[in-house]
């Protein structure tokens, strides 16, 4: 038999990968058999301090306890974590050490600071060493990292199923991140009774982000559209794939059935705080492989040059523009933009995040409407004016929004200075 030549030009693989999964009612009660699995004997549990109020870190201690396991529980993650607090936790991380392995427990920001711990106790190197160019110079780790299982506490970020985490690089005014293949979690552990109490501020923005992980990652372009890269060039976002878009199908499905209960009664229903944990790890298992594109590029530069915005339900003593919230800002504006490059892209997930929506009106105006009516329904700002930005400042935005090079090769149409701008400018105020 011949095997048929390749065309060397065009890519014609894509990749996929996933961490396993334990989920349900009472699942962070077995993390301590879980880590028996790694031969740990001494854990270093991440959190923040609001999650630590809620006793779940001690609850993770004593499971661990049970099998002989030792642990310590790190509550310095700071929400929105920056190159700073992500150094500070290192530090702790390095002088408390040796670690047999590592337990992320929150949010997005306790997950993503536990992944650079683990990277930069595992390895020889500073943060700025493994930072995406061309912010920082991406060194791809050594060696394999140590064991991490992930548990989040708000159903959004995906974190706990993704190959990348997420910072802010306080001296240049912009979110950036790490990617590699590496940093995904060993397992994940998903408990939906660990958001039952969640804000319904936060239980929004968080969810917003789910929306734009699975929205982003559909419409994402296709991976066989990218040039052909060697084996050791590929990168975490491959473009769009037939794996990617089965899991951000089945969570814009989750989406349209459960994200408005979730928010306005979530503290009385289970089920739909478990479609919303199941979205969100679904999405991640869709983004974290094909990639997201303009909101999220957008999104680093909107949160790292906030200036007073503090929202509700979030904790007061700086300003912050949560992540999940700054993605969907210029989302339906961003959805316009791509619309020509995949149409039936775009209104298809139309049709999953609101199955009853009108459709008679213009084809181009259906993702954004769905999206913007979602936005307003479960309370986030109408687009950047709400969180302080003005059309003057769109030029002051831009750069930061360029330096994301990652994300915008994943957008189908590749936009220029003028047309983030152009964007930034029309979502002053969505409509």
């Amino acid at each position: 038999m011949t095997i048929p030549s390749v065309d060397l030009t065009e890519e014609t693989i894509f990749t996929w990968g996933a961490p396993p999964l334990k989920f349900g009612a009472g699942a962070i009660d077995e993390i301590g058999f879980e880590m028996t699995g790694y031969d740990a004997g001494r854990v270093l549990i991440v959190t923040d301090p609001g999650v630590r109020a809620l006793g779940i870190p001690d609850r993770i201690a004593e499971s661990l306890q049970r099998y002989r396991i030792s642990s310590e529980i790190f509550d310095g993650v700071h929400v929105e974590p920056t190159d700073d607090s992500m150094t500070k936790a290192t530090e702790y991380a390095r002088a408390q050490g040796p670690w047999d392995g590592f337990v992320a427990v929150g949010g997005g920001s306790a997950i993503d600071t536990a992944k650079a711990i683990n990277l930069l106790t595992s390895g020889p190197g500073e943060l700025m060493d493994y930072i995406n160019k061309p912010i920082g110079n991406a060194k791809a780790p050594e060696g394999p990292l140590k064991p991490l299982i992930a548990v989040p506490t708000t159903a959004g970020t995906g974190s706990e199923s993704t190959a990348m985490c997420v910072l802010d690089v306080l001296s240049m005014k912009v979110k950036t991140g790490i990617s590699h293949w590496r940093l995904r979690p060993t397992l994940a552990v998903i408990d939906p009774l660990l958001t039952m109490s969640l804000p319904p501020e936060v239980t929004a923005a968080s969810g917003m982000d789910i929306v734009c992980h699975a929205v982003e990652s559909y419409t994402a372009r296709w991976y066989t559209t990218f040039d052909r890269k060697k084996p050791e060039e590929r990168v975490t976002y491959c473009g769009s794939n037939p794996v990617s878009d089965l899991w951000c199908e089945k969570a814009m499905t989750l989406l349209a059935r459960s994200f408005r209960t979730a928010v306005h009664h979530g503290a009385q229903d289970v089920e739909a705080r478990s479609d919303m944990m199941m979205a969100a790890t679904f999405a991640g298992m869709g983004f974290g492989n094909s990639g997201v594109h303009i909101p999220h590029a957008n999104a680093y530069p909107i949160a790292g040059m906030v200036r007073d915005f503090r929202p509700s339900g979030f904790p007061q003593d700086e300003p912050m523009v949560p992540h999940g919230m700054s993605v969907s800002l210029t989302a339906p504006e961003a959805f316009r933009f791509s619309f020509s490059s995949a149409p039936q892209r775009h209104l298809k997930a139309a049709e999953l995040m609101d199955p009853g929506a009108d459709r008679r009106n213009d084809e181009r105006e259906q993702l954004p409407g769905v999206l913007i009516d979602l936005m307003r329904d479960i309370g986030i700002p109408n687009g950047i004016g709400g969180v302080g930005y003005t059309e003057a400042d769109v030029p002051d935005l831009v750069p930061g929004t360029m330096k994301q090079q990652r994300l915008l090769a994943t957008c189908p149409r590749t936009p220029t200075e003028d047309d983030i701008a152009g964007i930034l400018t029309r979502s002053v105020e969505n409509w």
